[in-house]
């Protein structure tokens, strides 16, 4: 009678503890052999059009992961609606650059070695084949103490804003295009427990909406991209933003249909039809602090 209540007790805790592993590896993407995908928006605070595509997208749509441009003059609005929406992660997006002709960025701090004449961050980090000379911080005498000090002032003044910043990125490379300034970037982003790279989990490029111009042809393209995913996690990487006023004005030489480009991505993002695909796919949308939760496949 004893051996028999001692067996039917194992078997109880063997059932328990599978049943504790089964909802473990569900709660892991990375047992359950699916397929996950990282939609990350970038550029809000860089104008108003692209913080409420951002927010729309988020709030309407699939995007759950953002990256915050501190030094932007649209900044404060940016704070407020994504103290406004805590679910939706948020990055802090390392800004050196200043690209377009219409509006400009300055550094939060006294950082003379990485502007222009005038106080703006230079277009640029390599300068490019139709820009004209002094128009790239990589040909500029910067100095390496003034980009930490500048990356720390963004980094602390949006963990400051924004309490729920998850990780930091790059905006226009401005960490991979000189190992000091890369060691510096690592070295910030896990001092403040920001390091989450995707890369390092494994996750792979969503691609390319190959020939596809129109919202439409893109939101056809992204199914079809949707369609052949095979298991594992993925990413892909667009700028939300609004056909309007405000951002007909910003563009630079070579690409200047910024706001028609743009608002095509907030359709994509926010479209019935890519949701019901990915629904219908079983795909699970996660954000970049969900990697660091729950692993990746």
């Amino acid at each position: 009678m004893h051996s028999r209540y001692v067996f039917l007790l194992c078997l109880l805790m063997l059932v328990i503890a599978a049943g504790d592993l089964e909802g473990l590896y569900a709660q892991n993407p990375g047992q359950d052999k699916g397929t996950c995908l990282i939609v990350r928006g970038d550029d809000i605070g860089s104008s108003h059009a692209a913080n409420i595509a951002c927010i729309r997208s988020y709030k309407e749509g699939i995007m759950k992961t953002v990256e915050l441009m501190v030094p932007c003059g649209w900044f404060p609005e940016a704070v407020k609606l994504l103290n406004e929406n805590p679910g939706l992660d948020v990055g802090v997006h390392i800004v050196l650059t200043s690209e377009w002709e219409n509006i400009k960025w300055r550094p939060l701090t006294k950082a003379r070695s990485l502007t222009d004449a005038d106080g703006y961050f230079y277009p640029t980090i390599w300068r490019r084949k139709d820009f004209p000379a002094g128009t790239a911080l990589k040909e500029a005498d910067w100095k390496i103490e003034e980009i930490e000090k500048e990356m720390r002032a963004q980094i602390e003044l949006a963990k400051r804003k924004v309490p729920h910043v998850s990780h930091v990125t790059c905006h226009m490379g401005c960490s991979g295009w000189d190992p000091k300034v890369r060691e510096v970037y690592l070295r910030l982003v896990k001092e403040y427990n920001l390091d989450i790279s995707p890369s390092e989990y494994g996750v792979k490029g969503f691609g390319r909406l190959k020939g596809a111009k129109t919202a439409k042809e893109r939101i056809k393209s992204f199914i079809q991209n949707l369609e052949g995913l095979k298991p594992g996690t993925y990413i892909f990487v667009e700028h939300p933003g609004l056909d309007t006023a405000e951002m007909r004005a910003i563009g630079h030489k070579g690409y200047y249909d910024v706001a028609k480009d743009r608002d095509a991505v907030t359709e994509i993002f926010t479209s019935p039809d890519v949701r019901r695909a990915i629904d219908k796919l079983g795909i699970k949308l996660i954000s970049y602090a969900e990697l660091r939760k729950k692993g990746v496949l």
